[in-house]
């Protein structure tokens, strides 16, 4: 198992678009991916899942990945946050 964690830049936090951008790109791993934060648990290839979390800006994610693919999924989801994710 491999986890990171992140903090959420956008400054309308995880919702709709950039939660389905989360969803579409951890649903491309054969690896159980799963998304904490704001005191809840995710399974990160569930839309309707992320956005019940009511992650907002500054808030803490934690990522982790069990699975064939594990690290290529925390590395990929984190370059999805820190990137494109944090403008809003």
């Amino acid at each position: 198992m491999v986890e990171i964690k992140l903090i959420m830049t956008n400054k309308l936090g995880l919702h709709a678009r950039p939660a389905a951008e989360f969803t579409k790109l951890a649903a491309r791993f054969k690896s159980k991916i799963t998304l904490e934060g704001n005191g809840k648990t995710a399974d990160a290839k569930s839309l309707l899942m992320i956005l019940t979390m009511g992650i907002r800006q500054g808030g803490e994610l934690t990522v982790k990945a069990d699975g064939p693919d594990e690290i290529e999924s925390i590395e990929a989801l984190k370059n999805l946050v820190e990137g494109w994710l944090k403008e809003g």
